[in-house]
């Protein structure tokens, strides 16, 4: 089932990768366009103002006489603040901003390069809090000429504020959502594999009763023909080929059937280890004692390298299985003249490394990944040809998992491959 779990895990990851990219570009196009419409509007108000101004000083300085002398309006409780400067820079008349922005502004008038009319929002980044500033400039003219030039700002500073703390709200909320997102989208996973769960547990299930129901038959079918093979009455050349072609085929046969009983009992967590002190270089030995005439078909050297005795807790019987896959497909997958090698080794205390290395075909980047998948098989035609079903390293695989430890694989094409098993001793 941990293919199921996984498959969910992964379809609520992907579901709320999605919602989470969704959410992000929400918010910053909500932002964006609050701030678009917020700064849209005082820039309006702030041109506007600033032209009014420009014509009221305009106004007074061709009727002096208008203007009063007082100093009130030299001061500002508003946001808004404007100065007044002729072409030498000299100030004219000034609604002065607050003693904290003030020196702020007057940096910002000094460096003024925009064009008439232009709007731009500053940010004094000061030590205790950042200050913004909005400001545009107006040309005072006469007689077709330019005479003066006026500064009109606003401390825009609480209206951003605002809106970061908008955003930061919108953003918790997006949080808050894209969680409530990832639980429904793990529920809404789990009820669509429900009938993938139905359809896989059916099909296990078959295949654990049929495996085990061909066994008794299989059986049957290769004491006969072990019965007829050794009957002196036959001694047709043909029939004699043909009882051996029936017993390859049952061999072949019963070990798929033994695989896939292995296979179905993983799936069903029936496994269990019989644990027992083994010498695993004992079990090593005798694997490549029986893979000897084998290799020795095909011109192949069979070394066995390493410990000489190497005894620790394991499931003897499943150890020479892992064994016996590892070996076989190394000699099944080198060519003649080629070179398999067996290493059982205790590189630390209660460590164990087993390596089967061999001058074979070796494996592609892109089978590197499936290669422990069940019924995967890099040469398909030769592993036919042989007799292979793709279950031997899955198979492999489970033997490791059950005992804590790891299998990988390490493999050049056209160089050679090495499995390396790591046990705890």
């Amino acid at each position: 089932m941990n293919v199921f779990q996984q498959s969910r895990r992964q379809l609520t990851l992907y579901y709320s990768l999605i919602m989470a990219a969704f959410l992000i570009v929400l918010i910053v196009v909500v932002h964006q366009s609050m701030e678009w419409s917020m700064k849209s509007e005082q820039a309006r108000e702030l041109v506007e103002t600033a032209e009014f101004i420009a014509g009221g000083q305009e106004h007074l300085l061709q009727h002096p006489e208008l203007a009063e002398d007082t100093e009130d309006w030299r001061t500002s409780s508003d946001r808004l603040f404007f100065y007044v400067f002729d072409m030498e820079g000299t100030p004219i008349n000034f609604s002065r901003a607050s003693e904290q922005l003030e020196p702020f502004a007057i940096d910002l008038i000094s460096r003024w390069d925009k064009e008439a009319g232009e709007v731009a929002v500053k940010t004094d980044r000061g030590k205790r809090r950042h200050v913004r500033v909005m400001m545009t400039a107006q040309p005072m003219m006469e007689d077709g000429e330019q005479i003066a030039t006026v500064y009109v700002g606003k401390d825009v500073t609480a209206m951003y504020n605002g809106l970061e703390k908008a955003t930061y709200s919108l953003a918790g909320l997006a949080v808050l959502a894209l969680a409530v997102a990832a639980g429904v989208g793990h529920f809404l996973a789990g009820k669509a594999i429900v009938p993938l769960v139905e359809a896989y547990e059916k099909q296990r299930q078959f295949a654990a009763d049929a495996s085990h129901e061909l066994r008794t038959p299989l059986s049957v079918v290769m004491a006969s023909a072990d019965l007829l093979e050794g009957d002196p009455s036959i001694t047709s050349p043909f029939l004699k080929q043909v009882i051996g072609d029936v017993r390859d085929e049952v061999k072949k046969m019963t070990k798929l059937v033994s695989d896939l009983l292995f296979v179905a009992r993983s799936d069903n967590q029936a496994l269990k280890l019989k644990l027992s002190k083994t010498d695993l270089a004992a079990a090593a030995d005798q694997t490549v004692r029986l893979m000897q005439p084998l290799a020795d078909k095909k011109n192949i050297t069979l070394v066995r390298e390493g410990e000489a005795s190497l005894s620790a807790k394991l499931d003897e019987q499943k150890m020479k299985q892992l064994l016996l896959i590892l070996v076989d497909n190394a000699v099944k997958y080198t060519p003649e003249g080629g070179k398999v090698t067996v290493r059982v080794m205790s590189p630390a205390a209660k460590k164990i490394r087993i390596e089967v290395e061999d001058t074979g075909i070796g494996i592609s980047e892109a089978d590197m990944e499936r290669i422990f998948d069940r019924f995967f098989r890099v040469d398909k035609a030769r592993s036919r040809e042989m007799g292979g079903n793709g279950l031997g390293l899955a198979i492999a695989q489970e033997i490791v998992s059950l005992h804590g430890g790891t299998i990988s694989v390490e493999s050049e094409v056209g160089e050679g491959t090495k499995f390396i098993v790591a046990l705890k001793g």
